[in-house]
């Protein structure tokens, strides 16, 4: 019976729809119809003033209700035929009992199926509706992101009760009902074109492209202050901003804080600097930088010699390193930034309210928090890890002694690096990745490229390999892969693990205030890096998506600006172009899409692919081999990305990077002048070679023939 009524409902409404559209009536809710039609629909008025108030009102419930266009107009209608605050009353309740209507039909046809069928992944969506439906419906009946018919049907899908629906649409669509009824007011005044300029039409016009941006002021106002109710808010303020985290996030955040004289707090429980500086880029370049001497020793005869080689002690490297750190450390010290007008304060952090955070025995009062906790490494739950003490990307730099055998775990870019590092060192290598291929991002040529060139320098790289267990046998350590159902084992002295890094969130107060994590585990943010807390932000590898310096410290302009001046305007986190580099030997650069990512999205590229040994520096410098691809709309030479395989990739990337943040392409490049004989040429060579393969072909017969003709006249 149910089922008869569902089809016999849905019959009669598809119906009245074919009708509608069949005699045109359409073209009666159009502004011109409007027009032509006020004054006869006025001199009705004025003679049956009921009949005409409940013809209308009929007519706007069923345009509604069956979310046929020309509600707006309608709406208009409305000011134009009874004056604004009778047409606001009509419009006001019409409309909400046309959307209650379309709201019960959609429930009545569909809730039950689609509840269902996607039952599980709706489950969020319908506790945060039975939590927050209302203010939810609100948000979008104000600032309507969606058309209000497309709410109303969907609305009906969710669990949300029919009478809270109706009210709450009714109160939220008000203010903009009074908008475009008094802009309908104003129409009706209309007589001549002159009229078309009155300062009353165009401000009530202004007022329909201005009402979303107020509304959403509004509804911002209104989410704020849910949020800070439950919290005293102090008179006055400490400091305009609190940063929790020396690392590049919460450096830089610090430093443009303090550049704009804003009173600043640094927190930090480590060592100013943070991963960076003592774990992280600084140290493995270092090292980096170390291992490629002994690599073109290796090469001497390359370069003209009969033979080359370096006596060394491991321990002497890692003092460089550490050297080498602390000839940085000044850049990121308590001194500098005590200098630059950043109050720097030791110790563990804990956020007690949206306002205060508490630093050992004091609680500063603050406007605003950011977040820059950053990540450590992360060691997964391999069955007899606890049997040994597994190096990361932390505590490798302490050092001293090579390991003979090393076991690598990862083939990201800090398993990539280092492998290379400690097989140059001399350390045997086994570099063990479950995915196919190391540099799983990166298209397949390249992560070919770079395993024949470990294998060449006798790293086991073991692509396919899943670790699954370490055994200890009389102090022999084993580690056992899973290959494709084989069984392989990797004896090893020491295991650097180096699978990823997860985000620091716990411990500093983020529970107690309700402060959320997406799946990848980082603090949930929005597009300007606020958490859900309005005066919280974050920036760094806390916030990702992206775990690089560089992004560390882009997203920290974000973060201070919005938490500075985002009362007046706040400023989204842009991604659109962020590069990266692989500091193997040779080095992977990438900015945008990889060939694999753009065929993945399906979008129409073509692949332009310039090998390095054409250029005449590489040649001379004895890197003459790796190559540039580069990613390109189909038919256009806009860049869509960019992977450089060779030496100082890193540097020659920029050049793409630049290209791609101020939309120049292939041509622009080809047109710009590179100095002669340098690496950077090979950007060049690519644009060329992009411009070679879409030369205008007749335009060239054309020129051929004309040519001859020079020649025989």
């Amino acid at each position: 019976m149910n089922r008869t009524m569902k089809v016999a409902v849905l019959l009669i409404l598809a119906l009245l729809v074919v009708l509608f559209f069949v005699f045109d009536l359409q073209e009666l809710l159009t502004l011109s119809a409007l027009k032509e039609k006020q004054a006869e629909f006025g001199a009705f008025y004025a003679d049956h003033a009921f009949s005409t108030l409940a013809l209308y009102f009929l007519t706007y419930v069923v345009v509604a209700a069956l979310s046929l266009p020309g509600a707006a107009v309608m709406t208009l209608a409305g000011g134009a035929l009874f004056g604004f605050l009778t047409g606001l009353v009509v419009v006001s309740f019409a409309s909400t009992l046309g959307a209650t209507l379309a709201f019960l039909v959609s429930r009545f046809l569909l809730k039950d199926w689609v509840q269902n069928k996607l039952g599980e992944r709706l489950s969020a969506i319908n506790e945060g509706i039975e939590k927050d439906g209302a203010f939810y419906l609100f948000t979008l009946r104000l600032v309507p992101i969606f058309p209000f018919f497309v709410i109303n049907l969907v609305m009906g899908l969710t669990p949300i009760r029919t009478l809270t629906f109706s009210w709450v649409s009714q109160l939220g669509m008000l203010a903009g009902t009074m908008v475009y009824v008094n802009a309908g007011t104003q129409l009706a005044r209309i007589e001549t074109l002159s009229g078309i300029l009155s300062p009353a039409l165009l401000f009530s016009f202004a007022l329909l492209g201005i009402f979303p941006l107020i509304a959403r002021r509004m509804i911002d106002a209104v989410k704020v202050k849910r949020v800070f109710k439950a919290y005293e808010k102090p008179r006055r303020f400490d400091y305009n901003l609190v940063v929790i985290g020396a690392g590049s996030a919460g450096l830089v955040s610090a430093y443009i804080a303090a550049a704009v004289k804003a009173k600043v707090a640094l927190i930090e429980k480590d060592k100013m600097g943070g991963d960076c500086l003592n774990t992280g880029c600084v140290p493995s370049k270092a090292l980096i930088r170390s291992s490629k001497m002994l690599a073109y020793a290796r090469r001497a005869e390359e370069f003209g010699f009969k033979s080359g080689s370096f006596d060394f002690h491991f321990a002497d490297v890692m003092k460089r390193v550490h050297t080498v750190i602390s000839k940085v450390e000044p850049h990121d010290s308590v001194e500098r930034y005590t200098k630059l007008g950043v109050e720097c304060l030791k110790g563990e952090a804990e956020i007690l309210s949206p306002f205060e955070v508490k630093v050992g025995d004091q609680v500063l009062t603050t406007r605003s928090i950011i977040i820059a906790t950053g990540a450590r490494p992360f060691v997964p739950p391999i069955k007899g890890m606890e049997q040994i003490t597994p190096l990361t990307s932390d505590t490798v730099w302490n050092l001293t002694d090579l390991p003979k055998r090393l076991v690598v775990l990862g083939g990201g870019p800090i398993g990539c690096e280092l492998a290379q590092c400690f097989a140059r060192f001399g350390s045997e290598v086994a570099q063990v990745e479950m995915s196919p291929k190391l540099m799983i991002r990166e298209d397949p040529e390249v992560a070919d490229r770079i395993t024949k060139k470990f294998e060449q320098e006798g790293i086991r790289v073991l692509t396919g390999h899943a670790a699954t267990e370490i055994r200890v046998d009389n102090g022999e350590k084993v580690l056992l892969c899973n290959a494709g159902g084989r069984e392989v084992p990797v004896p090893f002295d020491e295991i650097l693990v180096a699978v990823g890094r997860k985000p620091n969130t716990e411990g500093f107060g983020l529970e107690k205030l309700g402060i959320g994590l997406v799946p990848r585990g980082t603090i949930e943010t929005d597009p300007f890096l606020a958490t859900t807390v309005p005066n919280i932000f974050c920036a760094g590898d806390v916030a990702g998506p992206y775990q690089f310096t560089h992004t560390a410290s882009h997203q920290a302009w974000f973060a201070s600006v919005n938490a500075l001046f985002g009362f007046l305007k706040r400023f989204k986190a842009d991604y659109s172009v962020i590069p990266w580099c692989t500091y193997t030997d040779p080095e992977v650069a990438r900015v945008g899409l990889s060939e694999t990512e753009a065929r993945d999205k399906k979008i129409a590229y073509e692949v332009t692919t310039y090998e390095i040994g054409e250029v005449d520096r590489a040649i001379t410098d004895s890197e003459d081999h790796g190559f540039v691809k580069v990613i390109t709309a189909k038919g256009s030479d806009r860049i869509l990305g960019a992977t450089i395989v060779g030496h100082h990739a890193g540097d020659i990337i920029a050049e793409f990077v630049l290209a791609m943040r101020h939309k120049l392409g292939l041509n622009k490049i080809l047109g710009t002048i590179h100095i002669y004989p340098t690496l950077s040429e090979m950007v060049k060579g690519t644009a060329g070679t992009w411009k070679n393969a879409h030369k205008p072909e007749k335009a060239l017969q054309f020129l051929q023939k004309f040519h001859a003709w020079r020649r025989s006249s």
